[in-house]
């Protein structure tokens, strides 16, 4: 059993802050790449970022700049904070991650339920 559980979103004016956070735990062996996916009423969901276990990050261009992941590899948690919000970031934010699982032989894609951010203009 893996469960990633995220915290931090909400409501925020136009120009705010937030910082959203991903905690995995249970059966885990292993953790490779985590990141943060977004979907918007009626759109499709969206990488937003991701970073390796080495550190590596990417970020869509829609956020770069703006945005910042990271991860804490003792916690087995992922961090997203995001500056100079905008109404159009309003979304779910998911987080997921490639988890190995004890006595697995393969890394599997996990899923967070999801964190309302909702940014007002």
């Amino acid at each position: 059993q893996v469960d990633l559980v995220e915290s931090g979103g909400g409501l925020v004016q136009a120009g705010g802050s937030l910082r959203l956070s991903c905690a995995a735990s249970g059966s885990i062996f292993s953790i490779n790449a985590m990141g943060w996916y977004r979907q918007a009423p009626g759109k499709q969901r969206e990488l937003v970022a991701r970073i390796t276990s080495g550190g590596t990050t990417y970020y869509a261009d829609s956020v770069k700049g703006r945005f910042t992941i990271s991860r804490d590899n003792a916690k087995n948690t992922v961090y997203l904070q995001m500056n100079s919000l905008k109404p159009e970031d309003t979304a779910v934010y998911y987080c997921n991650a490639d988890i190995q699982r004890w006595g697995g032989t393969y890394y599997g894609s996990y899923w967070g339920q999801g964190t309302q951010v909702t940014v007002s203009s």
